[in-house]
């Protein structure tokens, strides 16, 4: 089919090649032999006057013009996917839809476990498949590769809708046979120890600590580095390193861990907003709406429970509290 001279054809492989960056990858992706993909790349090039992609062994690598035009071929086919080949209404009782969602191992553990019980009473049929955060979260989000993202909200971008589920704070956690965090921690104490740290992505993106140390131009003594919240404790046992994590996660881990969790010695223990994000495209879409609903739902009931700052103590001491 043709409009104003172009095969709409051609934007499924080009949309296909922007996403695999190589030619046979694309084909198939799209059920399509490599001679004809290849025959799609040349009337590409002749409709749009451009090379769209260069070669650099085999992979393909978009022309800026390539770019440009990615996120509204993308979001043109989506919209297609969305308002017409998948326009049933979505009932959660009949539903077999798999929602693919972007979060970490502290978001499964103290949040996200309800939300399979819940679905697993509600819709039967529904499953979720989890991944970890990345650095190429908003482009799996253009892609619409992805359904949800759920991560603090000062790592969320203006390109997509979002909405708030919760707050936490940040406290510092080390081995309950800790010599060193039986007194208060301080500033100088918390620098000088060694350091289990969480990195988010493939390149060094350590935790939310990490830009308020960088802004005053001190540098810690990390000992190890881990890919998530919960394998922070372990890296802890029975030795004098430390960690900062969440303080929901940290109550969580002390009820199967030997933790002893104490206040952080930086400016109101780093407050942050745990939060949704949706492509734009999804924005109207009655699947993730249903799932969108039950997350801020159950958001709101461990949303009462609010952590004050002056009360981050350890769990064995009585001054440590949650308030209604």
């Amino acid at each position: 089919m043709r409009f104003k001279g172009l095969d709409l054809n051609l934007l499924v492989a080009l949309d296909a090649l922007m996403t695999e960056r190589n030619l046979t990858a694309a084909a198939r992706s799209i059920n399509l032999s490599q001679s004809a993909m290849s025959a799609a790349v040349g009337r590409l090039r002749t409709y749009f006057r451009d090379d769209l992609f260069t070669m650099a062994g085999r992979e393909f690598i978009p022309t800026p013009r390539a770019e440009r035009l990615a996120p509204a071929v993308r979001e043109t086919l989506m919209h297609v996917q969305l308002s017409i080949i998948s326009s049933k209404p979505f009932d959660p009782v009949q539903s077999d839809r798999r929602f693919r969602i972007i979060l970490s191992d502290y978001v499964t553990l103290v949040f996200f476990e309800r939300i399979v019980e819940r679905a697993a009473r509600e819709a039967p049929g529904v499953s979720f498949e989890f991944r970890p955060p990345s650095d190429d979260n908003e482009d799996l989000l253009r892609r619409g590769e992805v359904d949800l993202l759920i991560l603090p909200e000062i790592f969320m971008s203006d390109a997509h809708p979002r909405t708030k589920l919760f707050e936490d704070v940040h406290v510092c956690v080390g081995c309950r046979s800790n010599k060193r965090l039986l007194r208060p921690l301080t500033f100088e104490r918390y620098m000088s120890m060694g350091h289990v740290v969480v990195q988010f992505g493939d390149t060094l993106r350590l935790g939310l600590e990490e830009p308020y140390l960088v802004g005053l131009a001190r540098k810690r003594r990390i000992d190890v580095v881990v890919h998530g919240y919960s394998m922070i404790p372990p890296m802890l046992l029975d030795t004098e390193r430390i960690g900062t994590m969440p303080l929901r996660l940290a109550q969580h881990l002390t009820k199967t861990i030997p933790l002893h969790i104490t206040e952080l010695p930086l400016p109101q223990s780093l407050p942050f907003t745990e939060a949704i994000q949706w492509p734009a495209v999804n924005n109207n879409d009655a699947g993730s709406l249903w799932l969108r609903e039950m997350l801020v739902q159950e958001a709101s009931r461990i949303g009462s429970q609010l952590v004050t700052y002056d009360t981050l103590i350890d769990r064995t001491s009585p001054k440590m509290s949650l308030v209604e």
